[in-house]
């Protein structure tokens, strides 16, 4: 017999589908009202109902596709490196002071690309999963797990938003808001017609009605929604960093992982161009490790964040993590702002070679006209 607790686990469970089956009623029924009763029942124009029922269809396959994509994209789990051995378990749980487990977590820390901390400057570890938090990692109290660059649980999609589904989760506010869009675009003469008595007296004129006010209210919804998460992939943030900036070594850095704002959405929808307004996974590395502004690129050089000074450390840290190999993807995003600022550099060396040559040539004719006029 199974126990109780699991039966209320699962109800709870259950409740949790509620909004998303809330909003499949609200697009199943959307379908009806504008294909069947506003273009096939209303719209007499046999060309315009053509067009019509042509760009809905593609809007509609892409919202689905999205929608689905965010709504049954498993989170990933954090690679096997990131969780602790049976041996480090026990050697942790023996220890009572919280000194000594933050010792036994910087040992095995210092080979791993973790470079964020907690606010106290402590190594991030999560005591349900038993794992070293990758940087950008949070842990989900409704998926009771680790989620790879968590944004949000959000309950719409009854999912954890995260690195596995964020591109997805864009392309669900993109493709939403243009359904809407152009639904209360083209009922929006119909409903017009509706309060100037122009609508046969049937029961579609209501439903016209009703289309076009909840199309227009989730349209406004959806693009404050979309325009805030537009910023966020512009400032390679989650919603999580927003509200509270990342820790690293030298303290928070609300802006430590920006590359800047193409590189920042290449991280998001990948490097190839016919991937990006498509629900197919693209985004680059492996939600694990990150490129960021604050770790020098070159393994040989030390991490010196901020242009402060390598040899600096932070109260209480005994050494510098290591860097991490990244993807080709991820490695080119960093290479690509080093060579333009090396070139940059160049150039403003050779002019200051110019103007240094200009001064000292300056100068001896002013003392060769001195010598003459003596």
């Amino acid at each position: 017999m199974a126990p109780l607790g699991s039966h209320s686990v699962d109800c709870w469970r259950v409740l949790y589908w509620i909004p998303v089956l809330f909003i499949s009623l609200i697009v199943a029924w959307s379908y009806y009202a504008y294909v069947v009763l506003l273009c096939i029942d209303t719209i007499e124009n046999m060309g315009e109902k053509i067009v019509y029922v042509l760009v809905y269809h593609v809007l509609f396959i892409m919202f689905v596709w999205s929608y689905w994509q965010t709504i049954f994209t498993k989170p990933m789990n954090p690679l096997k490196e990131f969780h602790l051995s049976h041996s480090d378990k026990e050697l942790l749980e023996r220890e009572d002071r919280r000194e000594s487990q933050q010792e036994i977590l910087r040992r095995i820390a210092k080979d791993l690309p973790i470079y964020t901390r907690t606010m106290s400057g402590a190594i991030r570890y999560c005591d349900r999963c038993l794992l070293l938090k990758p940087d950008r990692c949070h842990h989900c109290s409704a998926c009771d797990m680790c989620i790879l660059k968590m944004d949000h649980h959000c309950p719409w999609v009854n999912n954890c938003v995260g690195f596995a589904n964020y591109k997805f989760f864009m392309l669900f506010l993109a493709y939403s808001l243009l359904y809407c869009l152009f639904v209360t675009a083209t009922d929006l003469q119909y409903f017009i017609q509706f309060w100037t008595n122009g609508l046969p007296d049937t029961q579609a004129k209501f439903h016209i009605m009703f289309l076009f006010f909840a199309a227009s209210t989730f349209s406004v919804s959806l693009a404050f929604l979309f325009a805030y998460h537009c910023w966020l992939v512009c400032k390679n943030r989650s919603t999580l960093e927003a509200f509270r900036a990342p820790t690293f070594q030298h303290g928070p850095d609300k802006n430590g992982f920006s590359l800047g704002t193409s590189k920042n959405f290449r991280q998001v929808f990948g490097d190839e161009k016919k991937y990006w307004l498509l629900p197919v996974f693209s985004s680059p590395g492996d939600g694990c490790s990150f490129p960021t502004c604050l770790v020098n690129a070159d393994p040989e050089q030390p991490s010196s964040p901020s242009g402060r000074n390598p040899s600096i450390k932070s109260a209480g840290e005994s050494h510098q993590f290591p860097p991490k190999p990244l993807r080709e993807s991820q490695s080119r995003l960093l290479n690509n702002g080093q060579s333009e600022g090396s070139e940059d550099r160049d150039k403003r060396g050779d002019a200051s070679h110019l103007r240094s040559i200009r001064n000292t040539e300056t100068e001896l004719y002013h003392k060769d006209v001195a010598d003459i006029t003596l």
